[in-house]
């Protein structure tokens, strides 16, 4: 029986190879389509988690867990158990490092550990986003160390993933899924098993290809976000409000997208993919100013937030310095736990080494995690009348449903909003 026939009769056993923001819903909609998987981490408490049926993101129910557990889902740290797979997606992060250059390392170690485990007739596709090449530069030398050949004896496909944590309109199932594979076979085999969860398959014509859709759906995005960035400071020193000029202007039926300024951008996609294009570009002689002004500008958004807040402190008679200031969400977006590349820890750093003294409120965020480069000890405060009072200023950073804005605006002595979320008040600061 090949692997498409193991796809189409629900008997192939798909692995999925970090247990995150992307892997858990993957999970799930495999699981749901008749599949068993079987799930692997390096974290042992994220196995823990998973295996009790406790979710460790917010946008997933617990007891939707335990129901993927019901459908014969198991997690392990134990990459032996590759070779029960025939079919391993790999999800796992791809950050930059300190001089924003691509950092595989995640996906070179995925490779090391399940490499003795590859056998006959598997799949091996790559979600994480990367550089186009990846695929072929990188995971294919494992395969063909195999002996086996790639297209007849193993597959190997990118598909680009596309999840968008707390979006209620669109799960796994409903968002299109882009696969390139390295051979027709490949492709082949990638749409067969990509199908069987997926409403909607895009082939394309290659993994480069695949990876390169990824890279340019989220530089669109960071190059018009970060041309609304800009125009929000040239609307805001002609005493005009971006959020009405976007409003107005998304009642044009065609010809215009409407996207929202902030105090920067966050996740794990947005200000981390242009940035792998930017770099191929170098080794093909091109310099991508585009990509990198956006970026700039975007990278800028928290320095302009402090300069507001500075700034009101100051016409009302207080200095940065030694000023209580509360941030009001932490997450990069409204209504998620996920503070990859948040923002709004980099407006709190800036606050910090002005000598602010710095606390948030976060429902999604009880007390600030762990992170490879940030460093806060503390814990969300309550929101109450008193608590809102007791700061100097109020910096409204992720507008996260929960809020209750007009006890915020009540009690706020200085409130800087850079969400748009008071409009039309006289004595708030936009930012």
């Amino acid at each position: 029986m090949d692997f498409c026939d193991r796809v189409n009769d629900k008997s192939a056993v798909v692995g999925v190879i970090g247990l995150g923001y992307v892997g858990i819903p993957l999970a799930i909609a495999i699981a749901h389509a008749g599949l068993r998987v079987l799930g692997f981490d390096i974290d042992a408490a994220r196995v823990e988690q998973m295996n009790s049926g406790v979710s460790p993101i917010k946008h997933v129910a617990s007891s939707t867990i335990a129901n993927l557990r019901d459908c014969g889902f198991e997690a392990t740290q134990d990459f032996s158990r590759a070779s029960e797979c025939d079919a391993l997606i790999i999800c796992v992060p791809t950050p930059l490092n300190e001089y924003r250059e691509p950092d595989l390392s995640f996906v070179v170690s995925t490779m090391d550990n399940i490499a003795p485990y590859i056998r006959k007739g598997q799949l091996i596709s790559l979600e994480s986003t990367t550089w186009p090449g990846t695929s072929k530069e990188v995971l294919l030398p494992y395969l063909k160390a195999t002996g086996l050949t790639v297209g007849e004896e193993l597959f190997l496909v990118y598909s680009p993933e596309r999840e968008d944590p707390g979006n209620k309109k669109f799960d796994t199932r409903s968002i299109p899924k882009v696969v390139g594979g390295h051979t027709p076979a490949c492709l082949s085999a990638g749409v067969a098993l990509y199908g069987a969860f997926v409403d909607h398959v895009v082939p394309v014509s290659s993994t480069d290809a695949a990876e390169m859709v990824k890279l340019l759906e989220n530089i669109h995005r960071a190059i018009n976000i970060g041309l609304v960035n800009e125009t929000k400071i040239l609307a805001d020193r002609m005493g005009l409000d971006i959020f009405e000029i976007i409003d107005a202007a998304k009642t044009k039926p065609f010809g215009f997208t409407a996207y929202y300024p902030g105090p920067g951008i966050g996740g794990h996609c947005i200000p981390i993919d242009p940035f792998y294009l930017t770099w191929k570009a170098r080794q093909f002689g091109l310099h991508t100013r585009f990509i990198e002004l956006a970026g700039e500008i975007n990278a800028s958004m928290p320095q302009y937030v402090v300069e507001k807040t500075i700034k009101a402190l100051n016409d009302a008679g207080k200095s940065l310095k030694g000023a209580k200031i509360l941030a009001l969400g932490i997450a990069y977006k409204r209504d998620v736990d996920d503070m990859r590349e948040s923002p709004s820890v980099f407006v709190m750093e800036r606050l910090r080494s002005w000598g602010a003294d710095v606390s948030y409120s976060d429902p999604n965020v009880p007390v600030f995690p762990k992170m490879r480069e940030h460093h806060f000890d503390l814990a969300s405060i309550n929101l109450t009348p008193e608590a809102i009072a007791a700061f100097d200023a109020v910096l409204l950073l992720t507008d996260h449903s929960s809020f209750d804005y007009e006890m915020i605006k009540r009690n706020a002595r200085i409130l800087v909003d850079t969400r748009g979320k008071f409009r039309g008040d006289a004595g708030v600061v936009r930012a």
